[in-house]
């Protein structure tokens, strides 16, 4: 299985180890998110950074839509895109390949050239339905978050 992780705090006041880790997991800015692979170290990983980050496990029909909708080709160019307009596709990773090794943990997004390792999503749309600054356990949506999944395709 993979991890989705979604960053949920900004850049302001964060302390140097925590943004190590975020930096290791390619969350650097507002609302990005990045599949991981799940074990006992990514585990640790994100809970160490649980007052930052969401997390969730996801499966294969989720990751491929969530690559196909939001993963980039270059910083300003979608993979959906790329296949309407034919262009660079020497360059443009299969998305069933990638797919498939993302989720038997065969290969992480940094390794797979011609894509980003990291997903940029916008704000939910109607907004956030539990509170933004605390965990999961205490009516958030901070840490290990079950309702991340539906969180995270209102804002695709």
């Amino acid at each position: 299985m993979v991890y989705l992780v979604v960053r949920m705090k900004g850049t302001v006041n964060i302390p140097n180890w925590a943004q190590s880790t975020l930096d290791n997991l390619h969350l650097q800015k507002k609302f990005r998110a990045t599949l991981i692979p799940e074990n006992e170290q990514t585990l640790g990983m994100l809970r160490k950074i649980k007052e930052i980050v969401a997390w969730t496990s996801v499966d294969e029909g989720f990751i491929r839509e969530f690559v196909e909708k939001k993963g980039r080709h270059t910083s300003t160019k979608l993979l959906s895109s790329n296949k309407e307009s034919q262009t660079n596709l020497e360059n443009a990773p299969d998305i069933d390949k990638v797919v498939t090794d993302i989720t038997k943990n065969e290969s992480f997004l940094s390794k797979i050239s011609g894509l980003k390792p990291w997903f940029a999503l916008n704000p939910p749309r109607g907004g956030f339905k539990r509170k933004s600054k605390v965990l999961y356990s205490q009516n958030g949506i901070l840490g290990e978050n079950r309702e991340l999944v539906e969180l995270v395709k209102r804002m695709m």
